[in-house]
């Protein structure tokens, strides 16, 4: 069973500022900065409760997410494409795993200098017998395509080079994120890259195999007492998954 999906929530509960929006004449902003997901960070529906009552022309979303739950992030996007008028994302920080393809749901992505963006094969988490396993492994080939097909949409590769990226959890930087199609360019701010380093390094990247050491090394170890108290908070959710780990 793979844990490394519940190991990216739990280790960034409470890392994340959550979702908030703001409004300035016709153009409204939401900033998604947590992880994405139901329980640990942000969901769908705090995406709703956001957008409620919101009627500017222009949306801005400003990301800085380690990822999540796959179809939560989908979910935020469906409620995006409903948007009546432009949404323009901006990549503050990180845009990894799920947060790499909710970013798609803009018609104009930009990237801050000294920002991420990865993409990776889908994780999930389950039990049971063989025939069980055999069916999630085709659920996931399902999701891996379709987001293949979102990302080749977006950046016009072939789903083949799409795929590999994915297979090898790459990592590109602002300059690799323009040249390969991912964002459409480089916000020219003050200071950016040190900025935008300083946000993707707030998150415990630790599950990922290749996060650049420039958003990993920066992290202080975990304080013994803070895990500990947040197993105790979180001791009904913990057990249900490890429960399904035996």
């Amino acid at each position: 069973m793979h844990r490394k999906l519940f190991a990216l929530a739990r280790d960034n509960a409470g890392k994340g500022a959550g979702i908030r929006s703001e409004i300035d004449g016709d153009t409204a902003t939401i900033y998604i900065y947590d992880v994405i997901d139901s329980y640990w960070g942000v969901s769908a529906a705090d995406l709703a409760n956001a957008l409620q009552g919101i009627t500017a022309s222009t949306l801005v979303m400003r990301i800085n997410s380690p990822g999540g739950d796959v179809f939560e992030a989908r979910a935020m996007m469906a409620l995006l494409s409903e948007f009546s008028g432009t949404v323009t994302a901006k990549i503050d920080g990180l845009a990894a795993s799920a947060a790499s393809f909710l970013m798609l749901a803009a018609s104009t992505i930009e990237i801050a200098e000294g920002g991420f963006v990865m993409i990776h094969k889908g994780w999930t988490m389950m039990m049971g017998n063989a025939d069980d396993l055999r069916s999630t492994a085709d659920l996931l080939d399902k999701v891996d395509s379709s987001i293949v097909s979102n990302y080749a949409a977006k950046t016009g590769k072939s789903a083949d080079d799409i795929l590999a990226w994915m297979k090898a959890e790459t990592w590109f930087d602002a300059a690799e994120a323009v040249e390969n199609g991912f964002c459409n360019s480089v916000m020219p701010t003050t200071a950016a890259k040190a900025d935008a380093k300083a946000k993707a390094s707030t998150f415990n990247l630790s599950v990922y195999d290749k996060a650049p050491k420039a958003l990993t090394e920066q992290q202080p170890p975990e304080d013994d007492q803070d895990l500990e108290a947040l197993r105790v908070a979180n001791l009904a959710r913990l057990g249900l998954y490890e429960r399904t780990a035996a």
